[in-house]
């Protein structure tokens, strides 16, 4: 099987720097949505038998057009949501550190096992993401897309391919697609591809100016 991992197009608490966790506020900003339609034509011409995606909204304004380029409907999964970020959830990124200092400090440590108040600890996120990717993987289909966050595709990708769970190698952008090949064992075969996206970030450049 091969799985194309796409992280949802730039939400408006990105642009925000602000911390998302599983928060269904943010929307895709004008940026993210040129992202899902970026994706979804990267998609289109695959022959992906299978669209899954988290039932975050940021999540689904990715994952829709991408089902709809393809004509297949929409699997969502509570699984694939983002980590669980408790206190920190809707802050600003800067905000943190001043308002939770201990947890803040812990988090940075990289410990996995330190769970944030009223959220969940890394190793845990480790755990859901596998057990949502397995699930992906017993659809009988030689190709599919999942469509989640940044945070819970990172882990499911962490606990396929044996990083230890102290270590966060993984840091996927706003858009982007990776491959996972699943035939036995699990094999990363690329990671954050944005090539996709130039055409979109291009286009808005051009309107604000950004290339004169």
């Amino acid at each position: 099987m091969l799985i194309y991992l796409i992280r949802h197009g730039e939400s408006s608490y990105n642009v925000e720097h602000r911390l998302q966790g599983q928060s269904d506020e943010p929307v895709l900003s004008p940026r993210g949505r040129r992202h899902a339609q970026s994706v979804a034509t990267a998609m289109a011409a695959l022959p992906i038998e299978a669209v899954f995606s988290s039932p975050l909204r940021r999540a689904l304004e990715t994952a829709r057009p991408v089902a709809e380029a393809l004509k297949l409907p929409l699997i969502t999964d509570d699984r694939l949501k983002e980590i669980n970020i408790g206190v920190f959830q809707g802050l600003l990124a800067s905000e943190i550190g001043e308002r939770y200092p201990r947890e803040t400090a812990l988090w940075r440590s990289q410990d996995p096992d330190f769970q944030i108040p009223g959220g969940e600890s890394r190793r845990e996120l480790m755990r859901r993401s596998e057990a949502a990717l397995r699930a992906v993987h017993d659809v009988e289909c030689q190709q599919v897309a999942v469509v989640a966050h940044g945070g819970v595709l990172a882990a499911g990708l962490k606990a396929l391919l044996g990083v230890p769970a102290e270590r966060n190698p993984f840091m996927l952008y706003n858009g982007s697609i990776s491959q996972l090949e699943w035939a036995g064992q699990v094999k990363l075969v690329t990671l954050n591809q944005t090539d996709h996206l130039r055409l979109a970030d291009c286009e808005l450049a051009t309107r604000t100016g950004d290339l004169a």
